[in-house]
């Protein structure tokens, strides 16, 4: 509810505000207006001002719309069921996905070295991909800055892995694009087939589950992408 751009833009009594609906937000559907204005040290003028920079009519909106946010988050965060994983494990076993799936392989199995990219939490799966490939013998790492500029030809062998579930990362498409300028070859993982990182692949693997927000942060489910990276690593093991 409270995004970058208006926090950007809240003066410092506006933020005062907003830091004692922070403060009180388990139990601000009880509170006055008054009872805000006087622990913000404001006016219940400036709430109602307040109020409506955030779009709502008045206090007694903003209390509603707040709450039913909060709620949502909440539903958000328990709705990840296993009906979820069953799907994607259905999934797997369709010829559209064990035949990328083939290709990954097949392109890591020639690969002489393998570099993965991603920010956020694909980052942190990155770093957990590059280990484990690291662990069967494959030389992996992880390109900690999605902004390193990629200066010089890459040798024959290399592949890149770009990790992102909407396949939209302005930063994750950037490097992916250098990499595969400089001579790599590149898989994609995303949750998007259509998406502009997963046309820009060689290989792309796609995983569909359910995109699930906690208010403006992504939670979607990453165990897809562990499942696929520990299937593929246990595959060249056994090669």
């Amino acid at each position: 509810m409270f995004t970058y751009e208006l926090l950007s833009n809240f003066n410092e009594l506006e933020l005062s505000i907003y830091n004692c609906i922070i403060k009180n937000q388990d139990h601000l559907s009880h509170m006055k207006i008054k009872d805000l204005a006087d622990e913000a040290h404001v006016s219940t003028g400036t709430v109602l001002r307040f109020c409506k920079k955030l779009g709502c009519s008045g206090y007694s909106e903003f209390k509603l719309r707040y709450k039913a946010y909060l709620e949502k988050e909440t539903v958000a965060l328990e709705d990840m069921d296993e009906v979820t994983f069953r799907s994607f494990i259905a999934d797997i076993h369709s010829n559209d996905f064990q035949k990328s799936f083939d290709h990954a392989f097949e392109l890591l199995q020639a690969s002489k070295r393998i570099i993965f990219i991603g920010i956020g939490s694909s980052g942190i799966l990155g770093k957990y991909g590059a280990r484990f490939f690291s662990n069967i013998g494959r030389f992996s790492f992880y390109v900690e800055d999605p902004f390193l500029p990629i200066l010089q030809d890459l040798t024959e062998g290399t592949v890149t892995i770009a990790l992102s579930v909407s396949g939209t990362t302005k930063e994750t498409i950037s490097l992916a694009n250098q990499m595969k300028e400089r001579g790599s070859a590149l898989i994609t993982l995303t949750n998007s087939p259509d998406s502009v990182l997963a046309r820009l692949s060689d290989c792309n693997i796609f995983y569909h589950v359910p995109k699930i927000m906690a208010g403006d942060t992504n939670i979607t489910t990453q165990i897809p992408v562990i499942y696929i990276l520990e299937m593929l690593a246990r595959r060249l093991y056994k090669k």
